[in-house]
């Protein structure tokens, strides 16, 4: 087991703050993008159960975003082109020029879907880890962002007491050492002022991506049995796989779908590639 600790933690200064990009692998592979879903504190861990069985076929690149990971804890816009307008500039100081192959977990499928749409050249598939859609959110409506909301400040509450604790479902494929460093991003990430307002914005960006149109590229999409997202989640899935002729593969298991079948989908991913 490779222990990512072990490489130069980097960041880079995107609007006066510091954001971390986590890259691995032959930089002459394709580049695989991994783009994680709100909330989840510590990307660059979180991933690597993934990664790892990768990393010999791949350029492996995680973008930790403002509140995330190793990237500074920074209010910045969540206006979804403001999102996408930072993650290519962080790659643009990091050197990594496209076509780029984008992983997106769960909220992130909505930067995938935009960064498509506005930087078509720029993306040359989407691999969705059970990524959300625009419908999802649209069938959301106000009340329940704001259900939502309450739910993500309750938790932050009961976090500084001291009454949540942090269990890493990934730790097999993290050292002693990540998982120490998982549960000290997980204390200074978790549930924090970013990722309200994420939840904030969602409606609006869900409804600016379905404005302009279903996306054309190749697309695969790796769906959980929907038991810990939304209502309908399984139906918008496959919904918009028919729209854009993704290649829908169905797993049954939970929604960090990374987590229980990263042997499966890393094969997927080979020969979906290929």
């Amino acid at each position: 087991m490779n222990d990512v600790n072990q490489k130069k933690i980097e960041l880079f200064t995107i609007e006066e703050r510091k954001m971390h990009l986590f890259r691995t692998g032959d930089v002459n592979k394709p580049k695989l993008i991994f783009m994680s879903g709100s909330g989840t504190a510590a990307p660059m861990y979180d991933f690597k159960i993934l990664y790892e069985k990768l990393i010999d076929d791949f350029r492996i690149i995680v973008i930790e975003k403002f509140g995330y990971g190793y990237s500074d804890l920074f209010e910045a816009s969540c206006e979804i082109d403001c999102v996408i307008d930072r993650q290519r500039k962080v790659m643009q100081e990091a050197g990594q020029k496209g076509p780029y192959i984008l992983l997106p977990h769960s909220l992130s499928g909505l930067e995938a879907i935009r960064w498509k749409q506005k930087y078509s050249d720029e993306v040359k598939a989407i691999i969705g880890l059970d990524m959300a859609t625009p419908k999802t959110y649209l069938a959301w409506k106000s009340d329940e962002i704001d259900r939502r909301i309450a739910i993500i400040k309750k938790m932050k509450k009961a976090k500084d007491k001291g009454l949540l604790f942090w269990f890493p479902l990934n730790k097999r494929a993290l050292t002693k050492e990540e998982i120490k460093e998982q549960k000290i991003l997980w204390k200074k990430n978790a549930f924090n002022e970013c990722y309200i307002k994420e939840a904030e914005a969602v409606l609006k960006n869900a409804e600016k991506v379905s404005a302009a149109g279903m996306i054309e590229c190749p697309v695969q999409m790796f769906v959980s049995n929907g038991k810990q997202v939304s209502p309908n989640w399984i139906e918008h899935e496959k919904e918009f796989a028919e729209q854009c002729n993704a290649k829908l593969i169905n797993l049954n298991c939970g929604h960090y779908v990374h987590y229980y079948e990263s042997d499966l989908i890393s094969n997927e991913i080979r020969n979906f590639v290929k």
